[in-house]
């Protein structure tokens, strides 16, 4: 039981590792006592990570409730904390799914060769390049909020029930917004990325399944009437059907994550509606302090967020095109040299691959870049909304 998480996907290693060190991905194996001792730690862990800033902000927001421009200081970080709770308790809940989807596309893809390798690899390619961007974005946003605090003022607004200008109580409460802030945004990160992840890995198993669809009768060379043998025809039947058991495998990954994250998805995307338009409000506002420091900082937050939806909207996207490809694949194979048994079986698995795979959000949004860009628009309208409400107070 070793603390890293081993799996062919290196962003999926890096996020089930960071969830596991944090008290939200229980190891395999523990017995009844070490498991209830884990799940106190975890929740010991989010109450320093999240649960006290959402008690906080919430009282805050009651007591600065009628003034625009506090009220957005305050909700671009709640409204992230709440996003990330739901996220947190959807992955807990549905832990044991999950590992076994997890399990379930490591083996599968870690036995890849060849043409099959350089798939997986494209993958894991893409998914950790985007995990790696995620983390940057993150890093400059929570160091420049904890580098711009002016003095004797904390990075974020929140109420606490004692003077937090004097010392010490000043300095162990902003060593715990950073401390606390750092780390519940690489959780954030880790969270984000594993559902794309785990949707690229579905995305893989598509692939796969074209690419056998694909190379159906490769390296099977038809007799002088064109037509392949009956032990040709036992290997093209062979094929065929690991690719339909890959193409189902897909589809019921893809089920998974719809039944484990629709419904947070959905939430994410409506608070990133209210965060994108009120971080767009607060660095409106942010520029006539002459904070440099606080307003890159808030400009990498929005583009943080914006990012945060692209993500999943991007990978179900591709997700729904790559299913759609799958009967294109089918029919660039040699299937003239088929038998009509093999071709009507063949005919059969391409009429089902005609049926896109999606995910949504709640059964509202379909995961696509259409999405990406209404949640954007939306956003922006939002944000027009506020200017005229504070310009008008």
């Amino acid at each position: 039981m070793g603390v890293v998480e081993k799996n062919v996907c290196v962003s999926v290693c890096v996020s089930l590792t960071a969830l596991k060190l944090f008290g939200f991905w229980a190891p395999a194996g523990l017995t009844g006592t070490q498991r209830a001792l884990y799940n106190c730690y975890g929740f010991l862990s989010f109450m320093f990570i999240l649960g006290t800033y959402l008690i906080i902000q919430v009282v805050d927001m009651f007591l600065i409730w009628g003034d625009v421009a506090l009220m957005t200081g305050t909700a671009f970080v709640l409204f992230t904390n709440l996003a990330h709770t739901a996220k947190i308790a959807a992955v807990v809940a549905r832990q044991d799914t999950l590992r076994h989807l997890v399990d379930d596309a490591d083996e599968l893809l870690a036995a890849e060769t060849g043409p099959g390798k350089e798939i997986v690899d494209s993958c894991n390619r893409e998914t950790w390049q985007q995990q790696l961007l995620y983390c940057c974005l993150t890093t400059v946003t929570v160091a420049g909020w904890a580098t711009s605090a002016e003095k004797n003022q904390l990075p974020l607004r929140a109420w606490y029930p004692y003077d937090t200008s004097v010392s010490p109580a000043y300095e162990l409460t902003y060593l715990h917004q950073v401390g606390a802030l750092f780390v519940a945004a690489y959780l954030n990160v880790g969270k984000d990325t594993l559902v794309a992840s785990l949707i690229a890995q579905a995305r893989c198993r598509l692939r796969l399944a074209a690419l056998n669809l694909a190379s159906l009768t490769d390296g099977l060379t038809p007799n002088a009437q064109g037509t392949l043998s009956a032990e040709q025809e036992a290997a093209a039947w062979s094929r065929l059907a690991a690719a339909s058991r890959r193409h189902q495998a897909a589809l019921a990954a893809a089920a998974v994550l719809q039944a484990c994250f629709s419904a947070p998805v959905f939430a994410q995307f409506g608070v990133s509606m209210i965060i994108i338009c009120v971080t767009a409000f607060q660095l409106t506002a942010v520029r006539h302090t002459g904070n440099l420091v606080r307003l890159a900082s808030m400009g990498t937050y929005l583009l943080n967020m914006m990012f945060q939806v692209f993500i999943y909207c991007y990978q179900g996207n591709q997700l729904s095109e790559e299913s759609m490809e799958i009967a294109t694949a089918a029919y660039s194979c040699g299937w003239t040299a088929c038998s009509a048994r093999l071709r009507r079986g063949l005919l059969l698995v391409m009429v089902r691959t005609r049926r896109a795979a999606r995910l949504s959000a709640g059964g509202f949004a379909t995961l696509s870049l259409a999405s990406f860009m209404a949640i954007v628009k939306t956003s922006y309208s939002l944000f027009t909304v506020l200017q005229q409400a504070d310009e008008q107070k």
